[in-house]
């Protein structure tokens, strides 16, 4: 009698998550997880985000036990929940990775503080040049900067790792935007443990499946 096959979890992510998550893969020892991300330039484009999702959905929903989608709302105004009821499927909480970095609670706190915030995160520290500066244009247009960037107080750099490099890199990056400065190391905040209870579902669900057989 052959074994059963391993149950298998695939998470579809944003582009801006793929090095936290392979880092949670990999210490937790997630073995029949994978990962698939879409472009975090889509964050420019919000409005196209749902479609590609749903079509990365459509493409991998045979192939795998459980799909599970890391991203928030992210801007498109409750869309990707309509693609996530088409396929009974979860999302992480809130409305952006902010959130669940900081804690909800933490993020509120800072968002209530100073609601002309503009946040980094590792991921937009290391590609805030392709994503903010050449992603909106700036390095051609720079007189557009006041427009987009105009109403922001300050930046809030929500640290994943305690980088040296990471932290002066986003330091220029608030200073090029004309904005004050803080930081807030959060480590991988709340998304952990959203994954592992991804991945103990599967695990709960397989172990009851191969009971049944």
């Amino acid at each position: 009698m052959t074994a059963p096959e391993p149950s298998s979890l695939l998470v579809i992510a944003c582009g801006a998550l793929a090095r936290e998550i392979e880092w949670l893969k990999r210490t937790n020892a997630w073995r029949n997880l994978s990962v698939k991300c879409l472009d975090a330039e889509l964050h420019n484009h919000p409005d196209k985000i749902p479609e590609k999702l749903e079509t990365l959905i459509a493409d991998n929903h045979d192939q795998f036990d459980q799909i599970f989608v890391a991203y928030g709302d992210c801007g498109t105004g409750g869309r990707i929940d309509k693609v996530l009821a088409r396929w009974n499927l979860e999302r992480l909480p809130g409305a952006h990775c902010y959130s669940f970095y900081a804690t909800e609670a933490r993020f509120n706190a800072l968002a209530d503080a100073e609601p002309g915030t503009f946040y980094l995160t590792d991921f937009l520290v290391r590609h805030f040049d392709r994503l903010v500066v050449r992603g909106l244009k700036l390095d051609r247009h720079p007189q557009l900067l006041p427009q987009f960037f105009g109403h922001y107080q300050r930046v809030v750099y929500l640290a994943q790792q305690d980088d040296d490099q990471l932290q002066l890199a986003a330091r220029r990056a608030a200073s090029y935007l004309g904005l004050r400065f803080e930081t807030l190391t959060t480590g991988m905040g709340e998304l952990g443990q959203h994954l592992e209870r991804q991945v103990l579902n599967l695990q709960r669900v397989s172990g009851a499946h191969h009971a049944a057989h």
